[in-house]
């Protein structure tokens, strides 16, 4: 080992006050080493560079109680990220400039240590414990520095190698002799990860938890911190707009915490007013582009030594310099003394954008949109009206800001057989509100028949392999707060499961393996299930003439065998959350007729993509209709008889090559043979 190689350069005495080193420093200062790895907080209040701190009277008061006392004197900050831990620090500065502390702390300056930079760039061994003692002893010799470290469990571990000190173990003897006063701020769960288990450290702090602060308090925040933000933006922030960032990301961000959340709603909605309102004056473009030219013209004659007149040009080109400067200076004055008021719909829009949940009132186009949902569902989900309508009522609710806002928009149970449209109305609905098949979230429940299956849904308790990825419900729900749950085929589940819905149908969220809160108070739960079904698979219509009266006791009847064989399966409490049972009608004739126009349609634009055209006649549909008609099964026979008399005939047709690009084919009813014919009539100009 050669000593000279082992020398640390950083931290040989000449090198103490390196800029490059760190940061700012001061040749006469006591300090340099912590000048070099820290921010005094205490000049920073000086020279007017913090934001004010409100609201946190209670948490800097017992801080300065802390730092008062004689032994053990190192407050501990513990809170949620963005509650304002380090705004409390920074607060205590603040106040020590004000004198507004107890005269123990008047010429007290605090300063916040990087143990990143400290770290930094120690390649030899003792590299970093030799930093951190000069740090200490600065510490020691200065009894007036209150330091503060931020994300305080870093210390553990920090610098620490085989057969060394980490930066905790260093600190423990001074902090316990009291040498050194340290404010430290960590999260709750970094607490108790790093913190709590090593005794000797903890037992040297004295906690202080920092809870969110409330809506009201939240609000004040921000009417005191406006305006560095309405400087920044060149913006004007109205009550409503201070109001809707806070009450917007309270309801709508429930992951993160107040008053983080509501500044970054401020923040962001001043920058898009700001970014969506610069209009650059035509003086300005102009000498931009004039600019341009006269540079690249001097670089051409300079590029054939025509030196007289680059010289020339170079004068005009600091003259147009100088004049866009003036115009530019004049074009911000001009945008100071006009500035552009931040609205709620604004703040609305910038919420809509971080989350995906559309927030904003209720625009022209979407009131239209919604008053005319049962309308759009009915056109592409036939025989099911009332179904239709009872949903479009529960979203029309949540849009006009009438639903409970601690629940989900709405709550469904789907019953009927086979076949008549439960799955599909998720499907349109999604499609419909969302514009995307992809807000579906399809849970098929007979996936989780056994009781440790619940587990796939919330997440792997601790211990189990899969404990940090979440689950399966929790984590599509959490990346995508707004959509339609279906949880397809509920009576397969195991009744735990409905045990585990209880939470999401009565308060509108579900706690995860990982102890998380996921929202689904933006969510459209529906269930679909097939209770009651068989019973009525055996039940006969009995003999006589198929009257409207009887067809009306054939429904009560189906309703009440089914009603009956859900209050079997399902537990009253889980019932009793739901918002609606429907059930669904058994699909009539007429009903398959309208269908067959609408499973056609999606067959025509397959074939249109391949470069064909297709058109049936009456009689083939009708053909069609009535072999795919079947009352017990719904809607699924009528699909396998399209497969069969259409879709077969044309892949023969394609297979053997007798259809070639831009033929037209038609599609007819043989009356005597009772099959379908396939007449190709060919194109002038075929493109395959």
């Amino acid at each position: 080992y050669n000593e000279d190689a082992g020398q640390d350069d950083s931290m040989s005495a000449g090198n103490f006050n390196n800029p490059a080193a760190g940061g700012k420093t001061n040749k006469k200062s006591k300090t340099p080493v912590l000048d070099n790895f820290g921010r005094d907080l205490t000049e920073l209040a000086e020279e007017g560079k913090l934001d004010p701190v409100v609201g946190r009277e209670k948490e800097i008061e017992r801080v300065s109680q802390i730092l008062s006392r004689r032994k053990k004197n190192n407050p501990l900050l513990i809170g949620e990220p963005g509650v304002g831990k380090s705004a409390i620090a920074e607060g205590l500065a603040l106040r020590i400039i004000q004198k507004k502390v107890s005269r123990i702390l008047f010429n007290k300056r605090v300063v916040t240590l990087d143990l990143a930079s400290l770290v930094a760039g120690t390649k030899y061994r003792g590299q970093f414990e030799e930093r951190m003692k000069a740090v200490m002893n600065e510490l020691e010799k200065n009894d007036d520095i209150i330091l503060f470290i931020d994300e305080i469990h870093t210390i553990v571990g920090a610098g620490g190698a085989t057969g060394s000190l980490d930066a905790s173990n260093m600190f423990k003897p001074a902090l316990a002799r009291g040498e050194i006063q340290c404010i430290g701020a960590t999260t709750l769960d970094e607490y108790r990860q790093y913190i709590e288990k090593d005794g000797a450290l903890e037992r040297r702090f004295q906690k202080v938890i920092v809870e969110p602060t409330s809506v009201e308090e939240t609000i004040t925040i921000l009417n005191n911190v406006k305006n560095k933000y309405e400087d920044h933006h060149n913006v004007i922030y109205t009550d409503e707009a201070i109001e809707a960032c806070v009450k917007l990301t309270n309801r709508y961000m429930s992951e993160r915490f107040l008053p983080d959340k509501a500044i970054d709603a401020l923040d962001e909605a001043g920058s898009r007013v700001h970014i969506t309102n610069i209009d650059v004056p035509k003086q300005i473009l102009d000498l931009e582009r004039q600019l341009e030219e006269v540079r690249e013209l001097k670089n051409s004659v300079v590029k054939k030594q025509k030196y007289e007149e680059a010289a020339k040009l170079r004068d005009d080109e600091k003259r147009i310099e100088k004049d866009l400067a003036i115009a530019q200076e004049q074009w911000e004055e001009d945008a100071k003394s006009n500035r552009i008021e931040v609205t709620e719909d604004n703040v609305a829009d910038v919420v809509s954008m971080m989350t995906g949940i559309p927030v904003n009132r209720i625009a022209q186009t979407e009131s239209n949109k919604l008053a005319k949902l049962p309308e759009l569902i009915m056109n592409k989900l036939i025989g099911q009206d009332e179904a239709v309508r009872k949903i479009a009522k529960s979203i029309q609710r949540n849009r006009a800001g009438l639903k409970d806002p601690n629940k989900p928009i709405g709550s469904f149970i789907f019953l009927g057989q086979t076949g008549v449209g439960k799955t599909q109305l998720a499907k349109i609905l999604a499609k419909e509100l969302f514009d995307s098949e992809d807000a579906l979230v399809r849970i098929d429940m007979s996936e989780y028949m056994e009781k440790f299956a619940i587990s796939r849904l919330v997440g792997a308790p601790p211990g189990y392999v899969g404990y940090e990825e979440g689950g399966q419900l929790t984590e599509k729900v959490r990346r995508k707060p707004y959509c339609v749950v279906l949880l397809d085929e509920i009576e397969k589940a195991h009744p735990d499961v409905f045990n585990m819905l209880l939470q999401v149908l009565d308060d509108g969220y579900l706690t995860d393996s990982l102890g998380r809160k996921i929202d689904f108070r933006n969510t459209i739960i529906i269930m679909t299930s097939n209770v009651g079904a068989r019973q009525l698979k055996d039940f006969g219509q009995g003999v006589g003439f198929g009257t409207s009266a009887k067809k009306a006791q054939a429904d009560d009847y189906s309703k009440g065998v089914i009603e009956g064989a859900l209050k079997k399966t399902f537990a009253p409490e889980f019932i009793n959350r739901i918002d609606d049972i429907i059930v669904f009608n058994p699909l009539e004739k007429e009903h398959i007729d309208l269908i067959i126009n609408i499973e056609l349609d999606k067959l025509y634009s397959r074939i249109k993509d391949l470069g064909y055209t297709i058109s049936l006649s009456d009689n083939a549909k009708n053909f069609i209709a009535e072999k795919g008609f079947d009352k017990q099964y719904g809607a699924r026979p009528l699909k396998r008889a399209i497969q069969k008399y259409v879709e077969d005939a044309l892949a023969e047709e394609i297979i053997t090559s007798k259809i070639s690009g831009g033929d037209e084919i038609f599609m007819d009813l043989d009356e005597d043979s009772k099959e379908l014919v396939v007449t190709i009539r060919k194109a002038e100009n075929p493109t395959a």
